[in-house]
C-alpha cells in the first residue's frame, strides 16, 4: 500500500517530463519548410542512403563519399531539393573524411542545436529540412574558423561551365 503513491509520481513525473519534452523540441521534422513531401515520396526520389541520412539524420561512414576529395569549381546543393548549400572555393581538406567547408550560402541552411555537445550544431537544407552534418570551431582560423562537417551523400555537386 505505501508503495502505490510512490508509483503514482514517479509515472507522472516521467509522464510530464517527456511530454513536455516533446512540445518543447523543435526539430527539423516538425518546422515548416517550402519543400515538404512524405517519406515515401522521399524514399521514391532519394537512395536508401540518402534517405538514411538527409530524412533520418544519420552520418555515412568517414571516406565514403568522393565528394570528400573533390576540388574542382562548382557548386554543392542539397541531393533532396537542389538548392545551392555550399560553394567549392569554401571547400578545403579538414581530413575528417568528409566534405568540409568554412561557410555556408546565406539564407540557405538552417542551424539547430544538435543532441549533445560533442556533436556540435546540426546542420539541415533550409528548403526541405534533410539533415546535413554538423558545424564546428575548429576550422580554418584564417577565414571563419568553422568546419561545416558534412555528408557527402547529402550533396551534389554541380561543376562551374567553362
Amino acid at each position: 500500500m505505501k508503495t502505490l503513491p510512490f508509483i503514482v509520481l514517479f509515472s507522472l513525473i516521467f509522464s510530464c517530463n517527456s511530454s513536455a519534452q516533446k512540445k518543447d523540441s523543435k526539430t527539423a521534422q516538425n518546422k515548416e519548410y517550402k519543400v515538404t513531401k512524405s517519406d515515401a515520396e522521399w524514399k521514391a526520389e532519394l537512395s536508401a542512403e540518402q534517405f538514411r541520412v538527409l530524412r533520418q539524420g544519420g552520418t555515412e561512414p568517414a571516406f565514403s563519399s568522393p565528394l570528400d576529395k573533390n576540388f574542382q569549381p562548382g557548386v554543392y546543393v542539397c541531393a533532396a531539393c537542389k538548392t545551392p548549400l555550399y560553394k567549392s572555393e569554401n571547400k578545403f581538406d579538414s581530413g575528417t573524411g568528409w566534405p568540409s567547408f568554412d561557410r555556408v550560402i546565406e539564407g540557405n541552411v538552417a542551424f539547430e542545436k544538435g543532441g549533445n555537445a560533442y556533436m556540435g550544431i546540426e546542420e539541415h537544407c533550409a528548403t526541405c529540412g534533410g539533415h546535413l552534418g554538423h558545424v564546428f570551431n575548429d576550422g580554418p582560423k584564417a577565414t571563419t574558423g568553422k568546419r561545416h562537417c558534412i555528408n557527402g551523400v547529402a550533396l551534389e555537386f554541380i561543376p562551374s561551365a567553362k
